[in-house]
């Protein structure tokens, strides 16, 4: 749902890259705690209430780890960052509504998909509410998410990108862009939650899987992940949560 960003760095951090090894399951499991990161501003799946991190993939992500019997530690910076610290073994996973991409996937392992969303476009002006309405118009959108580099393959649109979704959002409410464009579950949040906005939600601009991310490679970590992941769902847990910030549920139908 979020992001794809510019994973070709300089060629020095390529080889540092290229020379990084991942935890195995039984390190972590040695270590007596997996190290995860997320961004913390990215309402309502991860951000910070106060001091302690809180939101839906916060919840999803101890409940997992949990029936896998792992213990979190979690590490918060830039989205920018995330996939490019993972290649260097900075942490063991990603959780951060990181889109399933045929780029991303030639550089990290992604676990099966959590849930399903897209890139909804979202505007004060109801005749700004299609993709063919963006041309020529000035819409604002995360770095490095996938949503911007849709964007750019428009003809016309005039991007505008913050180093988060939240500065997207206040664009749009501050009338410096005409539209914003983010995941369909992170819209109809701002719009609960500021319903005197003016906001509208639009199209899809597309469709994408959403999915834990750890080092290429790294099976055994993916598995202990799927297996925890199909516990979840099953002893409802899943469910309650996704209901819980949602009002629906977000699996991949």
């Amino acid at each position: 749902m979020k992001t794809i960003q510019c994973l070709i760095a300089a060629a020095a951090a390529l080889m540092v890259c290229a020379t990084a090894q991942a935890r195995t399951l039984e390190q972590i499991r040695k270590d007596g705690k997996i190290i995860i990161a997320t961004e913390g501003a990215y309402p309502p799946f991860n951000y910070f209430e106060g001091s302690k991190l809180s939101g839906f993939e916060i919840e999803l992500g101890e409940a997992i780890m949990k029936k896998a019997g792992l213990k979190i530690e979690w590490k918060t910076l830039g989205f920018d960052a995330l996939l490019s610290g993972l290649r260097q073994d900075r942490w063991d996973a990603v959780i951060d509504s990181v889109g399933i991409t045929e780029e991303r996937a030639k550089a990290v392992s992604f676990a099966t998909p959590y849930y399903c969303s897209g890139g909804v476009i979202a505007s004060k002006n109801p005749a700004i509410l299609t993709v063919a309405a963006l041309n020529g118009k000035v819409v604002a959108v995360q770095t490095g998410s996938t949503y911007m580099e849709q964007l750019n393959k428009l003809p016309g649109v005039k991007v505008k990108n913050f180093p988060q979704d939240t500065d997207a959002r206040a664009a749009l409410l501050n009338n410096r862009a005409d539209a914003w464009v983010g995941d369909r579950f992170a819209v109809k949040a701002a719009l609960a939650k500021q319903p005197d906005g003016g906001m509208r939600m639009g199209a899809y601009l597309f469709i994408e899987q959403i999915a834990i991310a750890v080092q290429k490679g790294n099976t055994q970590l993916a598995g202990a992940i799927d297996k925890a992941q199909r516990e979840v769902v099953a002893d409802g847990t899943f469910k309650a949560l996704s209901e819980k910030y949602f009002q629906e549920d977000i699996r991949c139908k």
